[in-house]
């Protein structure tokens, strides 16, 4: 299946020295794949230059004379930027040119840019972040991650329904596992949130497991972990606090002395394997699920390398049809309820 997707190129620390290199190693990866490249033409021309390529049949540029700033407020972004590269790249999606987004400018401003320009599916009331983390099985999908801090049982269950019908489409798994995020897998534990929520998975025609704890993400007991934006951009932070501690102390006792670099030498294979198995690069980009079109978020910070992944999970998404799965998944729901 083709599939264009729009890329805003101006977006993150780095801008179009990242976003170019990485679309154009998709491309070359996937000759079904083609983009629209957003952003100031005299910053992404010179980068296609300087990597060898040129606008063709695969590659577009669409200028935007306009950049949201990484702290710009996503009010301000919406009502003053209509011409930035994010705004355009959502705008692209909407009205068909492509058939997907992918950014990694601004959280709050691509959530409130793409959910004004695209509007959400049937029966969802908000768009949740979706982001998947390295497990002992694999992997775990996790949402909301921050889009929504305040949240009823209701929606939980939207983000639940949602995310079960991502990971079926794109992973090919049909009943996905879905575990509620609490305090304790006791039934007694939780606040009335929780206890709504696991009310109406229970009943929903969900595979769900039940009530998981924090640590239960990273053993892969559930495929999917549902809890509030509050608590998942919480567990999200703490988890790369963790990861860039370790990573730290790892550097210090392998230098401390002569006899430690030593050790750090014979045992590189087995760091630069481990390295591998968890590098946070082959797990970029976050789903913003529930709306009318595929936006993918990128980290901030991401270099091509991670920038790719995050294209080629919007790629996955639209191909799949994960937005068509979502919208009958939530109708049949609702006829249930009738």
């Amino acid at each position: 299946m083709e599939v264009k997707v729009a890329i805003d190129c101006m977006g993150g620390d780095h801008g179009a020295h990242v976003t170019v290199p990485a679309a154009l190693s998709v491309l070359r990866g996937d000759p079904h794949v083609s983009v629209i490249l957003v952003g100031r033409q005299d910053a992404i021309e010179p980068e296609l230059r300087r990597h060898g390529a040129a606008p063709d049949a695969r590659i577009s540029v669409r200028h935007a004379t306009q950049i949201v700033e990484m702290n710009e407020a996503p009010a301000s972004a919406m009502r003053a930027k209509k011409d930035s590269s994010m705004r355009i790249a959502v705008n692209l999606v909407e009205e068909g040119e492509a058939a997907a987004c992918v950014s990694a400018g601004n959280t709050g401003a691509l959530m409130a840019i793409s959910r004004f320009v695209l509007g959400t599916l049937p029966g969802i009331d908000r768009p949740a972040i979706a982001t998947i983390l390295p497990s002992l099985k694999g992997h775990t999908y996790v949402l909301d991650l921050g889009a929504n801090v305040n949240c009823t049982p209701e929606h939980l269950l939207q983000f639940g329904i949602m995310c079960s019908e991502l990971v079926s489409s794109v992973e090919g798994k049909p009943r996905p596992t879905v575990g509620l995020l609490n305090i304790g897998a006791e039934d007694t534990k939780g606040n009335d949130q929780v206890k709504g929520a696991a009310e109406l998975m229970r009943a929903s025609g969900l595979n769900f497991h039940g009530y998981v704890e924090g640590d239960d993400i990273y053993k892969g007991t559930t495929d999917i972990v549902v809890c509030d934006g509050f608590v998942g951009n919480v567990a999200l932070k703490t988890s790369e606090g963790l990861a860039q501690m370790l990573a730290v102390y790892l550097r210090e006792e392998f230098g401390r002395n002569l006899y430690s670099r030593l050790a750090g030498l014979l045992a590189l294979p087995v760091i630069n394997a481990f390295k591998s198995r968890v590098d946070h690069r082959r797990y970029n980009g976050a789903s913003l699920l529930g709306l009318r079109g595929v936006v993918v978020k990128s980290h901030g910070s991401a270099d091509a390398f991670a920038f790719g992944f995050a294209i080629r999970r919007a790629i996955e998404e639209a191909r799949t049809g994960v937005l068509a799965h979502i919208t009958e998944r939530m109708a049949d729901i609702h006829k249930s309820a009738a």
